[in-house]
């Protein structure tokens, strides 16, 4: 019998679609995001559709790692004390009441925890950061959205990002300088406590981040590593080196589970 294959949860998207005036609900994955994590990563992705903040104990134990992906929608600004300045902007109230729960538990049980785009944002948020909402109207930054086009186009390198010396991601770059792609409006204002920048745009925008201290893997970058990344070197060390963490915690877990089911009963 094959060893069950290790499993990394990636949270819906909350969206109406359809025709204008004749909308309906779903819950939607991008295919680039699941595809990195069985590509990449060399793990099963999963979804838990409607789960809530209250059930991420329960459902967190089941699985060997977390992904938050990217998504058209916006972190609400009520969750870092401001209000809506572009109403316009999409927002996805149901998705922050499960990942900025998600993020904490993730870090206090030692889950593997990779963010991307949004979830770079969800992470820094969950843990007392704030955002800019529009960058490119903060004065000395950079216009970080993407160019129209192709996917090819929209996805290909945008600009350098300058990495800390010594730390995992020059690691998986080969170097302390990298081009990345950009396709976000939103980024870190304020760096949350406990998080330790590691790559910054050419404007001094956070690019990357690890939480300081964490017990396994868990990182954000605020690019795209996900598209294509088994076609880039530097993108692929990413979801590689998040898939050993993933199978060491699978190890770890199912361990666990064996010692429990054999324990012997109390008296």
């Amino acid at each position: 019998m094959n060893p069950p294959p290790c499993m990394v949860w990636l949270p819906a998207d909350h969206r109406l679609m359809g025709n204008h005036g004749h909308q309906m609900p779903y819950l939607l994955l991008g295919d680039k995001y699941a595809r990195a994590v069985k590509v990449g990563a060399q793990a099963q992705p999963v979804m838990f559709p409607l789960a809530d903040a209250a059930q991420v104990p329960e459902l967190l134990s089941l699985v060997d790692g977390v992904m938050l992906t990217g998504s058209p929608s916006n972190v609400h600004p009520s969750h870092f004390d401001e209000s809506v300045h572009n109403p316009a902007l999409p927002l996805d109230p149901e998705r922050d009441s499960l990942t900025l729960t998600l993020v904490r538990a993730c870090v206090a049980e030692g889950v593997p925890l990779l963010g991307i785009c949004r979830g770079f944002q969800e992470i820094n948020v969950a843990l007392g950061g704030s955002l800019h909402q529009t960058v490119h109207a903060v004065p000395g930054l950079m216009d970080h959205r993407e160019p129209g086009g192709t996917p090819d186009e929209q996805y290909a390198p945008s600009h350098p990002i300058d990495i800390v010396p010594g730390s995992v991601l020059e690691r998986w770059a080969g170097g302390t300088r990298a081009m990345v792609n950009s396709l976000h409006g939103q980024g870190v204002g304020r760096l949350a406590p406990g998080l330790r920048a590691l790559a910054h745009a050419p404007d001094g925008l956070v690019e990357a981040f690890e939480v300081e201290g964490a017990r396994t893997f868990a990182c954000a970058m605020q690019w795209h590593p996900e598209w294509r990344c088994w076609d880039n070197p530097f993108y692929l060390a990413i979801f590689q080196t998040f898939g050993e963490a993933v199978r060491q915690r699978q190890a770890t877990r199912l361990r666990d589970a064996r010692a429990y089911a054999t324990a012997p009963e109390k008296p």
